[in-house]
């Protein structure tokens, strides 16, 4: 016997064909007034959205989970599915269902991923949406970043720490990798991205090449200096091909491909970035250095303030004309804040004519693009007038868009519509075909008016009405009191409790006219802005750079308000290798303290010849993180162009800046505390340069005493013995490693002052020379309420550890060194050897500290080094 097939619904068929396209996105399938989803779609929409999941067909063979919300709110829930992660591809009815007696048409529109989106309901305006392609090569890794929405295509490539810090400075929304690199992604990066994996033929150079060339129109990529970067140019080349396959063919404003120039910028590894919570913090709530610093009013602006902040500058030139900026607005208040007045005025330009380009932009918007370009206009005279010439430069830089503007003007009204299909988005004297057939339809009342009184004075009826209505259009009304009246000619259609409805071959007449008026309107309007729009394309590159440049000026308006706002000084950036803060100060946590409370100001002095590492010791809570912080901080401000808070600042530019804050702050991957920090801490040995500045929180923490000593001793001694004398701040609680500085002539001691009361320490949160002399966490512990019992307990012990000077253990372990030495050097005859000998003989080993018998052990081990 046949297997029964099951039935299939033309419906159902027509959207498991188009399904079967997408097999990788949720499908929003129009059907009437609704976006349905159905199968699994179904079940993921309805758990993202919240909404109900029915079924359809229950109990049918065909039986299938169904979930769905009505057209209108695409705009509040597709931006949801799409932050879940989704792709979303928008299957539309592609006829009207009045027009067809078969079932209707449909297609996919627009496929919506993570990092392909132009919605404004998905984007954040001061937030890039960036998609991202990443090779990897045999030699290096490729990365590409695209923002489809303003048209940024940058590229690089790198070892594995450099695409890694590329990826957390850009936080792509969606990451394209080949399916053969998909583990291996993950392995690298961490699972945190949306990834999309494509198929492996699509990361060929060849290919790759071929697709760029065909984009840009060119006939090499030497004119955007990438032609070199193999690796990078195999990532561009994927996320070109990726946006052909969502249907995304209009890129016109995608018009050149960047390279992210390493060795334009400050290096800062992705621990740095993530421990000096510059744009995001792990923890909740917590307030970033940008959310402190961004006083940007326009969307250009705060997309570019996140670039600077990721990317800070090491040219000297570069970074003087910013602060020469900041510093002509800060003193000429009146320029600053008619710059700054015209800049609210202004939309996302760089967005809107990126709709332009894609054939997405609404009347309404193109508007907002017109009386922005307007906004531009007395920006661009006050720039070109001014005494500064970097402003000059921008001012002469910007396009006025005359005849841009000019036309806007005279073709849209200027309270168009955000849909083009409600009509009246086309000026008044624009056309006038279009002007004629709206008189014919706005003079309707009058006409409607004079054959009302017409009729009535024919038929001697007082109480006429004429109306209309969607079943037969426009109709006379006639009371039950006055029908006896009614002319023969007229035809009855209707008939209501008090009164019957007629229509006349007049009425009809009229209303074709009127109907084929409204619809030639609709069509004209739709025409006439189709041809505004593809003639606007030819100014996407002068409103791209005008964006670029409101977004450049109002970053600058930014850090002049900021420094208003928050009385930072102008830094003093040179070549030499000092860092010199004068009462420096925290620009995060100083904005979240109490009102009325000041924040304790503090000199840092750091240099490769005097001073090349400081020790500060000092209780937990004293202030020594938030000491190393803030002077990271200042000079990351001051290198992107910023004023600092401080009184006074003298930064020899730095290259690279490393933080390693202690192992109770991380846990990653499983391994343990300490082997992460340990991996880190190797990271930024391994890197230093002569510009560098390190600053380590707390290393050694993560094992016990002994070791911990000894390893922060040993990589203290490691910085300040390299060649590059990298400028260092260490923040310990060990005291101990305070009398390094008997042996190391460029380590010197500060600690973080505290008040002893009676029975109490109070936290003065200043940096003074010298080291402290013993740990307060006891204190710590009594301040954060722990109970008296273990309080009293945990100084008893404390008595009796400060009593013995010694560690037993270590004191057995030299002791057995000791015998062992004694053993063997009994026989030998090398003089270094006797001196060594008679080195650890020497050693009083019941009175030995354990820093001291490290330090022994130290010198040990540099005449053996010498001797070899």
């Amino acid at each position: 016997m046949a297997k029964k097939t099951k039935k299939v619904t033309p419906l159902m068929k027509q959207y498991n064909a188009i399904k079967a396209k997408y097999p990788d996105a949720l499908l929003l399938f129009r059907v009437g007034d609704f976006y349905e989803t159905f199968g699994e779609d179904a079940v993921k929409t309805a758990d993202i959205l919240g909404i109900i999941l029915t079924k359809r067909g229950a109990g049918s063979e065909s039986e299938t989970e169904l979930a769905g919300f009505p057209h209108h709110s695409l705009n509040t829930y597709l931006p949801k599915l799409v932050k879940a992660g989704q792709r979303v591809a928008i299957c539309d009815q592609l006829e009207d269902p009045k027009q067809t007696k078969t079932i209707v048409k449909r297609g996919v529109t627009e496929l919506v991923t993570p990092g392909v989106a132009l919605n404004d309901e998905v984007l954040q305006s001061k937030t890039n949406n960036f998609l991202c392609s990443v090779y990897f090569g045999k030699h290096a890794i490729g990365v590409s970043f695209l923002d489809i929405s303003t048209g940024e295509f940058l590229t690089a490539q790198g070892d594995q720490e450099y695409i890694d810090k590329l990826l957390q400075n850009f936080g792509p929304s969606e990451v394209l990798v080949s399916k053969q690199k998909r583990i291996q992604f993950n392995e690298v990066f961490g699972k945190d991205f949306h990834t999309f994996n494509l198929e492996d033929w699509i990361y060929q150079f060849d290919y790759a090449n071929e697709t760029l060339l065909k984009h840009f129109n060119t006939k090499s990529l030497k004119g955007f200096g990438v032609e070199e970067l193999h690796e990078g140019i195999i990532a561009s080349g994927s996320i070109l091909h990726y946006l052909g396959e969502t249907q995304h063919s209009k890129l016109e404003h995608i018009g050149a491909l960047s390279r992210i120039a390493e060795d334009e910028y400050v290096w800062m590894d992705r621990f740095t970035i993530r421990n000096l919570e510059l744009y995001n913090s792990t923890n909740n709530n917590a307030v970033t250095l940008l959310n402190v610093i961004d006083k940007t009013i326009s969307p250009m602006g705060g997309r570019l303030l996140k670039r600077w902040l990721a990317l800070p500058l090491k040219n000297e030139t570069k970074i003087k004309q910013r602060h020469e900026v900041v510093s002509f607005l800060k003193a000429h208040s009146v320029e600053h804040q008619k710059i700054q007045n015209h800049i609210k005025h202004i939309g996302d330009i760089e967005r809107l004519i990126s709709k332009v380009a894609t054939g997405k932009v609404n009347p309404r918007e193109v508007i907002q693009l017109k009386n922005s370009l307007e906004a531009i206009v007395p920006i661009k005279a006050l720039a070109t007038h001014s005494d500064n010439e970097s402003l000059k430069i921008i001012g002469d830089n910007l396009q006025g868009c005359d005849v841009l503007r000019e036309k806007i003007k005279e073709t849209l009204n200027e309270e168009a519509p955000v849909n083009v299909l409600k009509g009246n988005s086309i000026a008044e004297g624009f056309s006038v075909e279009l002007d004629e057939l709206r008189a014919l339809s706005t003079s309707g009342k009058e006409y409607l008016d004079g054959m009302l009184k017409r009729e009535s004075e024919r038929t001697g009826i007082t109480s006429l009405k004429i109306a209309s209505n969607n079943v037969f259009g426009y109709y006379i009304e006639v009371r039950n009191t006055h029908k006896d009246k009614v002319p023969a000619e007229w035809i009855r259609k209707q008939t209501l409790v008090n009164a019957e409805r007629y229509i006349t071959e007049e009425l009809k007449e009229y209303e074709s006219k009127i109907l084929g008026a409204e619809e030639k309107i609709l069509t004209i309007e739709q025409k006439l802005f189709a041809d505004l729009v593809s003639w606007m394309t030819q100014y996407i590159k002068p409103v791209q750079q005008n964006a670029y440049l409101i977004g450049q000026l109002d970053c600058l308006c930014g850090f002049a308000q900021l420094a208003k706002d928050n009385n930072y000084s102008y830094p003093i950036i040179n070549d030499t290798h000092e860092l010199q803060i004068t009462k420096g100060r925290h620009p995060v946590i100083e904005k979240q303290l109490p009102l009325g409370d000041a924040y304790i100001s503090n000199d840092v002095f750091l240099d490769r010849e005097a001073q090349q590492l400081i020790m500060i010791t000092g209780p937990n809570m004293s202030g020594k993180s938030a000491i190393l912080r803030q002077t990271a901080l200042i000079v990351l401000l001051a290198q992107i162009g910023s004023f600092v808070p401080a009184e006074e600042a003298k930064i020899g530019l730095v290259d690279k800046i490393f933080t390693r804050v202690g192992a109770s702050d991380n846990i990653s991957m499983g391994e343990s505390t300490f082997m992460v920090e340990m991996n880190e801490t190797a990271s930024i040995l391994n890197n230093i340069s002569e510009r560098s500045l390190v600053l380590l929180d707390e290393i050694g923490r993560g094992t016990s005493t002994y070791d911990g000593i000894s390893i922060a001793w040993a990589i203290s001694e490691y910085l300040h013995e390299h060649p590059a004398r990298p400028k260092t701040l260490f923040a310990t609680h060990y005291h101990e490693l305070n009398e390094m500085t008997e042996t190391f002539s460029r380590i010197k001691n500060f600690n973080v002052s505290v008040k002893e009361l009676e029975d109490n320490v109070l936290f003065l949160r200043k940096l003074v020379a010298g080291g402290s002399e013993h740990s307060f966490g006891i204190h710590v512990a009594k301040l954060a309420g722990m109970p008296q019992q273990v309080l009293h307990r945990a100084n008893t012990i404390l008595k009796k550890l400060e009593k013995s000077h010694s560690s037993e253990e270590l004191t057995n372990k030299v002791k057995t060194i000791k015998d062992e030495m004694q053993l063997s050097f009994f026989n030998l005859d090398d003089p270094l050897l006797e001196d060594i000998k008679e080195q650890i003989l020497l050693t009083d080993i019941d009175t030995l500290t354990p820093v001291e018998a490290l330090m022994k052990l130290n010198e040990i081990k540099r005449m053996l080094i010498a001797k070899k």
